[in-house]
């Protein structure tokens, strides 16, 4: 169960609410018509305590519920379908209300968040030594998407990053952009510069969960469409960002340095965003500290930049209905740790452009893959590890409990494990060396001393007790053993009685005047009040046929039974605490050996992939060169594998060179179903792969780095800005043709195919040209404009590949082979048969195309190249005027009825009246 407990006094985020932010539907300074009419003061606690937290949902305890009021009630209702009522009056008008209850606040927490909203908690009770501890504050945390650190609300293996953003004006045409993103359930904390046009893919790498933004960026203009395609919630706030002074001085303070230095150098808007990022921190977390690593500033250049469509066309990390299974990230994902699994996503999403560093992961997954066994006791060992970054934040944050605590222990002693393991083996590449000493470094006294203490199972959370191991504590034990078996006690100290006085009907009764009492026949009673046993019993009652007696041993073990429960916790309590200070004093160490771990299970688990799917590792080079041989598309093969089927190899080659003007485009031909976008996207996964230091599906590959990956492959409609497929097409088109550079890997499928016949040719045409002239990049242009295909004997770079098909009993069986060469049609008709059009359409189109083909095609086409020059018409020198003659284009013209042409009849056309131009002009 969660608690958050807010005073009613509290007003410490008013000073970042925005100007918009929704107000609830009442106005506690209004005066009310009548006596009766004021609010009681259990609601007065509440309007005071939503006016101090007037954008979050608040939940406010009354006994065994969370109860909402007014709008939050009505807004609550509506996100997690729960039935709105009402509650009492205020000012005259029902006050509406709904409710959850407390020991399912989780679950309806965790939709709540989920649709983006903040929400507030508010306990009625308090532990009054919490309280203290705090020093009279009760406010503790405000809970946003992104800053959740509880376990059932997070995904293992998905970070939960809020980026916080800055921005400074260097000219009045030029920005810069500081992102800083930090991860409160980890710790890890980055940040960076970037540019406008940077601004969007980077935060699209980042994927976070909300956007910390000041109110002069949320409201510009220039951002309000950035702002509208986020899949995070944008927060703005109300003080412009930071200067660089205060926020420096909130950086150095919350990290105990002096200067800044020791962490490496950081631009003044880096410096602002990562203040407003701690600001942030401080203020929804209220004072108490995450285990923040400090900054680590990422260059930005240093990852292959992905905008937002290409990793959604890709389906990277999600598919494009949103769900992971499907996604590149789930197919390759053998991770064993969770810390493993966010490390995995976070180098698929930013690929590494620095060939060194590729170098080291790919010398990681060669060692695990070259040494089975090793990889087994690795994998084996690593999959028994919990997960201590999140659970040290929690205990950090004064959210864990003991079984943080267990697992910290029981991860922290395997981790030595995993280190002594691999240091038994051959020699260690660079990044598992360093991984290793980490884990050895780390003082397993600690780690064994949780252990000690804490028991093998151990609840959720310290006020249910029983955590502390039987044995360890003497006290502990005989407290819990009043507890749980008093009547044992009772008895034990009853045979003894009746043993020491030789009464064998010697009992010890309890009732609810006298407590626990001795109990003797009236003969024997008459003996203890003589001595010596009058200075051990005292006498209580005498009955009719008994005589009652206490003692100063039975009295204190009354006692001691009565508080054995209370005791017990507040013993278990102090250990708690002792072990927590233990914890907290190696945080930072503790943080780096899961850090170490999430590598080694990162390397181990890609080796196991590239072993069990017969993956290689990639030749990384500094130059335009990509050769893949025998590529396979890893998500489609996983897919037909999983049906017995196999996957059909392909080879690409786009290699280039400076000297050749960059790199070759390959135009794809071929039917639909043929498997054209297949081919194209698989090219674009296995330079994606083997820049995140992982082993690629293909015999062979040698790929130069690329440091821009551009993906346009299917389009859809975007009625909500008023675009039509066609628009988000040319739209996509537009960013990769002003942006390509000469190391980037680009790849376009059916440009221009959502518009009419000669103006889509025109625009694809056009595109290839700049892509050769201009941009000099490596590409895969994939087209059913056959046209185009001629462009191969004009353009140096350029190549022609297809998809090899056959006709068998007029059916085309797809052999999904690309070859060198051009297709000769597109089989569409074929292909529409399949789909199961009516057969008298097929029929019908076979007649129609069939007219269509009656001429031939493809030398008007040749011709037509060979004509037009490339971007612009030739400078032309002027020459003498010539007589006068017959306007023999005019006439022709003038002759042709436009709306009756086929494509086909219009382009030849064209080229007479070409013909009848040259010959007026001779």
């Amino acid at each position: 169960m969660i608690v958050f407990v807010f005073s009613v006094s509290d007003r410490v985020m008013n000073d970042h609410l925005p100007p918009s932010a929704p107000q609830a539907s009442y106005d506690a300074s209004r005066p009310a018509a009548a006596e009766h009419a004021r609010p009681t003061p259990m609601m007065a606690q509440y309007i005071e305590i939503k006016a101090a937290n007037a954008d979050s949902i608040l939940f406010y305890r009354m006994g065994d519920f969370y109860e909402m009021f007014f709008d939050d009630a009505e807004i609550a209702s509506r996100t997690l379908g729960i039935v709105l009522t009402k509650r009492g009056k205020h000012q005259g008008e029902d006050i509406p209300m709904c409710g959850v209850p407390v020991e399912r606040a989780d679950d309806y927490l965790q939709r709540l968040i989920a649709a983006g909203h903040r929400v507030a908690v508010c306990e009625q009770t308090e532990d009054p030594a919490e309280a203290k501890k705090r020093g009279g504050k009760s406010v503790v945390r405000l809970v946003t998407p992104g800053t959740i650190t509880e376990e059932r609300l997070l995904e293992p293996g998905q970070a939960n990053l809020f980026v916080a953003l800055a921005r400074r004006h260097l000219s009045e045409d030029q920005q810069v952009f500081g992102l800083a993103a930090v991860d409160i359930s980890t710790g890890h904390f980055t940040v960076m510069q970037t540019s406008l046009a940077g601004l969007a893919p980077e935060l699209a790498r980042l994927d976070p969960r909300e956007i910390i933004c000041p109110d002069a960026l949320h409201e510009d203009a220039e951002l309000r469409q950035l702002w509208r395609d986020a899949r995070a919630a944008v927060t703005p706030v109300a003080r412009d960002g930071l200067d660089q002074t205060s926020a420096e001085r909130r950086l150095t303070s919350f990290f105990g340095v002096s200067t800044l230095e020791a962490f490496g150098s950081f631009s003044a808007v880096e410096i602002a965003a990562a203040g407003l990022a701690l600001m942030y921190v401080e203020r929804t977390q209220l004072g108490v500290r995450p285990p923040l690593s400090p900054p680590l500033r990422e260059q930005p250049d240093a990852a292959m930049q992905i905008d937002a469509a290409t990793r959604a066309n890709l389906e990277l990390m999600r598919t494009l209905s949103g769900n992971r299974a499907g996604s590149l990230l789930a197919t390759i994902d053998r991770t064993v740790t969770s810390s493993g699994g966010r490390l995995l996503a976070e180098r698929l999403a930013g690929p590494l452009t620095n060939l060194a560093d590729i170098a080291q992961r790919h010398d990681s997954v060669a060692f695990f893959r070259s040494e089975p066994g090793l990889r087994e006791d690795a994998r084996k060992a690593l999959s028994g590890i919990g997960d201590l970054s999140r659970a040290l934040s929690r205990l950090a944050l004064e959210r864990g409990g003991p079984r943080d605590l267990l697992a910290l222990g029981q991860g922290l002693v395997a981790a030595h494990a995993v280190a002594a393991r691999l240091r038994a083996g051959p020699e260690l590449p660079a990044l598992m060396t360093e991984a290793v000493a980490c884990l050895e470094q780390f003082d397993v006294v600690m780690a064994q001393r949780l252990l000690a203490t804490l028991a093998d199972e151990v609840p959720l959370s310290r006020r249910d007790g029983g955590f502390v191991r039987a044995g360890f504590d003497d006290e502990l034990d005989e407290l819990r053993l009043l507890q749980v078996d008093s009547r044992k006690v009772i008895a034990a100290l009853q045979g003894r009685y009746a043993a020491d006085t030789g009464v064998r009907q010697l009992k010890i009764k309890h009732n609810n005047v006298l407590g626990f009492f001795v109990e003797v026949p009236q003969v024997a009673g008459e003996g203890f009040l003589a001595a010596p046993w009058r200075e051990v019993f005292v006498h209580r009652q005498t009955m009719a046929d008994v005589m009652r007696f206490t003692s100063v041993e039975l009295g204190e073990l009354e006692s001691r039974i009565a508080s054995a429960a209370d005791r017990a916790l507040r013993r278990e309590a102090g250990f708690f605490d002792e072990l927590h200070r233990l914890v907290m004093a190696h945080a930072m160490a503790i943080k780096s050996v899961a850090d170490a771990l999430a590598q080694i299970d990162v390397a181990a688990s890609l080796a196991e992939l590239a072993v069990d799917l017969g993956w290689f590792r990639p030749q990384m080079e500094d130059t335009l060169a990509f050769t893949i041989e025998g590529g396979r598309h890893p998500v489609v093969e996983a897919a037909l594998r999983r049906d017995g089927k196999s996957f059909i190899a392909n080879s690409c080659d786009l290699s280039g060179s400076p000297d050749a003007g960059g790199g070759a485009i390959s135009l794809v031909t071929g039917p639909n179903m043929a498997g054209k976008s297949t081919f194209l996207r698989q090219n674009a996964l296995i330079a994606i792969l083997a820049q995140m230091g992982s082993y690629v599906p293909a015999t062979s590959a040698r790929i130069g780095i690329v440091d821009r990956l551009f993906s346009r492959v299917g389009a859809a409609d975007d009625l909500a800005r008023g675009r039509s497929t066609f628009m988000v097409e040319m739209v996509e088109t537009a960013a990769i043709l002003n942006q390509a550079g000469s190391r980037a890997l680009v790849i376009l499928d059916e440009i221009g195919r959502g518009t009419a016949t000669f103006d889509g040719l025109s625009i694809a045409w056009a595109a290839i040209e700049h892509l050769h002239e201009s941009n000099g990049c490596r590409a895969l242009f994939a087209t059913h404009y056959h046209e185009l295909t001629a462009l191969a004997e004009r353009l140096a770079r350029v190549s022609n590949a297809t998809m090899r098909v056959t006709e068998w009993n007029g059916d085309v069986v797809f052999l999904h082979e690309v070859v060198a060469g051009a297709a000769d049609r597109s089989y569409g008709i074929q292909v529409a048969r399949l789909a199961g059009l009516p057969p008298a359409v097929v029929e019908r189109a076979k007649a129609i195309l069939h007219e269509l083909e009656k001429t031939e095609r493809e030398k008007p086409v040749a011709a037509l190249v060979d004509d037009l020059p490339l971007f612009a018409a030739p400078v032309q020198r002027a020459q003498p005027q010539a007589a006068p003659q017959a306007d023999l284009v005019g006439e022709a013209l003038a002759q042709l009825d436009l709306d009756d042409l086929t494509p086909r009849q219009a382009l030849e056309e064209l080229y007479r009246l070409k013909r009848l131009a040259g010959s007026a002009r001779r």
